[in-house]
């Protein structure tokens, strides 16, 4: 029992790292488009002020889920782990 919990504890984090890197390849995207449609520094500051209020609301909360879901569920394979021990 004790190599499936650190095989599933792994696969969890690789699920957290993957996650992760969704979100970052969200926001490169936006940036690949913006540089496409030609970029002034008007719109970079109006961009920059949007992405200070935004991003709480987007990509912290994206990894704030990512991560409750993988501590959760670690702790509770740990638990279980403990238990069925």
């Amino acid at each position: 029992m004790h190599t499936g919990l650190i095989i599933f504890l792994i696969f969890l984090f690789i699920l957290a790292i993957i996650g992760t890197f969704f979100a970052l390849r969200q926001e490169e995207n936006k940036m690949k488009k913006y540089e496409e449609e030609g970029d002034t520094t008007e719109n970079q500051l109006a961009r920059s002020l949007e992405y200070e209020s935004a991003s709480l609301k987007s990509n912290v909360r994206i990894q704030i889920w990512i991560y409750t879901i993988t501590i959760t569920l670690a702790l509770l394979a740990f638990f279980i782990y403990l238990y069925l021990k």
